[in-house]
């Protein structure tokens, strides 16, 4: 196993690392334990949650949710975004335009009340969340970003549907230039002046030029490392396999998996080491090897079952060390 260093070697354009898969598998600790790695190394390197449970601030033990980007230790920048905040301060720029545009008083109820249960949608959520992420990557204000995803499902819905709505959208766009033209033509016989249909052009282009730069940034292989976390259960393997099957579908690939949550196999041969641990270490020993069996050129580390919570700076640094230079080849969890 290379771990981070050697994927880092191998790959010294990477600048962004997305730690994906299902919840509850630890992709929050590994997020924070690899920025607290990389600014320990003298790079300034921003991690970002897009968990509303705001699970960076419970890994840090400091409340940084919704405080935009806060600084942590040297180098070493965090940000927990309130999606909700964001879905809000979206909202009320969208009415604003439609005010400003079409020149009105104030919004008419029905459009209000339409765009207020828009705004409900869970798809708002996610568009708010990758939005921000849009906005940190496109700043280029740090060396590295490191971000933790949602269970894998959702970003890959954005990935999935990328395509379709930049489509749409430039097809609504052409439609519309059409419109203007003949808007245009129309009121220079009449001796008129268009005043919002160029508003609307730009607007449509904003929002596909934010779509396809969030499917850029997941799918640019040299400067993003897109990582699986895994633990050794049946069910994450199943799930694990469905996702692969997903990413080439979209043509997403993988850079490489972690495998998490590992107990050291010494602790079963410890004399006081009760008999369910015993069991817990055999169960794992026989996932472990399926895993590296269905996907073992894609393991770059393994991070072993600490005997803390991982919480707090010094804990995430022994995570870190695992993730970084691993201690032991995967082969003697076996």
């Amino acid at each position: 196993m290379k771990g981070l260093k050697g994927l880092l070697e191998e790959n010294p354009s990477l600048k962004v690392f997305i730690y994906a898969g299902k919840g509850g598998l630890g992709k929050t600790t590994l997020s924070a334990a690899t920025s607290t790695k990389l600014s320990s190394m003298g790079k300034k390197t921003l991690v970002f949650s897009t968990d509303p449970q705001a699970s960076l601030s419970d890994v840090f033990e400091q409340n940084v949710f919704g405080k935009g980007e806060v600084k942590l230790a040297e180098n070493l920048y965090v940000m927990e975004i309130d999606a909700d905040k964001k879905i809000n301060e979206y909202v009320n720029a969208i009415k604003k335009k439609i005010i400003d545009m079409y020149r009105l008083d104030s919004l008419p109820k029905d459009i209000e009340e339409y765009i207020d249960s828009a705004a409900a949608e869970p798809a708002m959520y996610e568009s708010a969340v990758y939005d921000a992420m849009v906005d940190v990557v496109s700043e280029g204000k740090y060396d590295y970003y490191v971000f933790d995803m949602p269970p894998f499902g959702h970003g890959i819905r954005m990935i999935a549907i990328a395509d379709v709505i930049s489509k749409w959208v430039e097809k609504i766009t052409e439609l519309r230039r059409q419109a203007y033209e003949y808007g245009r033509v129309a009121a220079s016989m009449k001796r008129q002046k268009l005043t919002y249909e160029d508003e609307i052009l730009n607007e449509l282009e904003y929002i596909r030029g934010r779509i396809l730069k969030f499917r850029d940034i997941l799918l640019n292989t040299k400067t993003t490392a897109f990582m699986m976390v895994m633990t050794p259960e049946k069910m994450t393997i199943l799930d694990t396999e469905r996702a692969l099957e997903m990413f080439n579908s979209l043509g997403l690939k993988l850079t490489g998996i972690v495998v998490n949550q590992v107990y050291p196999p010494d602790l079963a041969k410890r004399a006081d080491a009760p008999a369910y641990l015993r069991r817990r270490v055999e169960e794992q020993k026989k996932y472990i090897a399926e895993i590296v069996e269905k996907f073992g050129k894609y393991i770059i580390a393994v991070v072993p079952m600490l005997n803390r919570e991982p919480k707090g700076m010094e804990t995430l640094k022994l995570v870190a060390e695992e993730l970084w230079s691993p201690s032991k080849k995967i082969e003697e969890y076996l």
